[in-house]
């Protein structure tokens, strides 16, 4: 399974984006952009209407993906991570 920063690169790259291109949509340095597409730096919740509208993705698939990530990457390793889910979902 491709990480977020895979995702967004292929994206981009099937689209035939130039990274400069992405980074001025997102106002960033293409350096920054770089570093989120080698997970060397997490995208920001704010980047994700841009980056759904530049990359043709669903909003809500990005979200989704962007949200487990970030929810794997810190908690992945937390045993009793599934029940706390249920419980943030009932809580939601």
């Amino acid at each position: 399974m491709n990480s977020f920063g895979e995702y967004l690169r292929n994206r981009r790259e099937d689209l035939g984006l130039p990274l400069r291109k992405v980074a001025a949509e997102l106002d960033i340095d293409t350096s920054i952009l770089s570093k989120v597409e080698r997970n060397e730096r997490n995208a920001t919740k704010d980047m994700l209407p841009i980056l759904s509208k530049v990359l043709e993705i669903d909003l809500k698939d990005l979200e989704v993906k962007f949200i487990g990530e970030q929810i794997q990457s810190q908690f992945g390793d937390m045993k009793n991570l599934k029940e706390a889910l249920k419980t943030a979902i009932q809580n939601i």
